[in-house]
């Protein structure tokens, strides 16, 4: 049964680095998920393309509870995944990686929780109020940071993740709202993947690949395009920093990601 699994987000689409993989689907309450199920040193690990194999799913339309619910299916305890964002500090610059710490949730639509009490799809059916005073799991970064540092990356070990709608990208006024209210990156697929993972009580963490500097920095259009350069570009860092934290994950949760419904709940 595997233990930890690896989201990829834009540019991350393909788990070369495993050995032996074999396609698995599962179903859950919220639809059916294709996962990619392979081998790392002797470490059985779980690999799902966030936006699909061929980025077809844009951020505001991804399945997020089906994500999660399928790898907490599979028996996952410890998530992985990579974000590519832009920045919003001039010190995080195009290329370099961030072990984020911290969160702002800005989107709109999207559905937030899997307790909707009577109206839940599946047996859990009641009310919780997790805690997510400190959104990323605390071993997890520990492991992105070790694995950054041994690697000789450019990294950041700490920094605050915008989370906007999308798919469109942000306007100046947009950017320098968030700069005010503290955040230093800005994506659109954070939320609720994150809040998701803990009310399952899997611990989670995401490094941040910075492909451009946002609206109002970069003196240049945003698009698409540069992001997807970029990613290419720093593919095989990623996938290596990715592979080197899975080393440092320690075998027992001692972190409180795995308390997290203890007294959220009435029951």
């Amino acid at each position: 049964m595997p233990r930890i699994a690896i989201i990829g987000g834009s540019g991350v689409y393909d788990p070369k680095l495993l050995e032996n993989i074999r396609e698995e689907l599962v179903s859950t309450p919220y639809g059916k998920v294709k996962v990619k199920i392979g081998a790392y040193k002797d470490e059985e690990i779980v690999f799902l393309p966030r936006h699909g194999e061929k980025h077809s799913v844009p951020p505001h339309r991804i399945n997020y509870h089906a994500n999660i619910w399928a790898l907490h299916e599979l028996g996952v305890e410890r998530i992985l995944s990579t974000s590519a964002v832009g920045s919003l500090n001039e010190d995080m610059k195009p290329g370099d990686f961030v072990v984020l710490d911290q969160l702002l949730d800005l989107s709109k639509s999207r559905h937030y929780t899997f307790y909707d009490g009577e109206d839940s799809p599946h047996d859990r059916k009641f009310v919780a109020h997790v805690d997510f005073t400190d959104p990323y799991c605390p071993e997890l970064r520990n492991a992105l940071i070790r694995a950054s540092k041994e690697l000789g990356f450019l990294y950041h070990p700490t920094g605050t993740y915008a989370c906007m709608e999308g798919p469109r990208f942000e306007t100046r006024a947009e950017i320098r709202a968030l700069r005010i209210l503290g955040a230093d990156v800005v994506g659109m697929t954070q939320c609720p993947e994150a809040i998701l993972a803990r009310e399952l009580e899997m611990c989670y963490a995401s490094v941040a690949i910075i492909t451009n500097f946002a609206a109002g920095i970069s003196p240049q259009k945003l698009t698409h395009s540069e992001v997807v350069e970029l990613m290419a570009k720093k593919s095989e860092e990623i996938k290596y920093l990715l592979m080197k934290a899975v080393e440092y994950i320690p075998r027992e949760r001692r972190c409180g990601c795995k308390d997290a419904l203890r007294g959220a709940t009435a029951e």
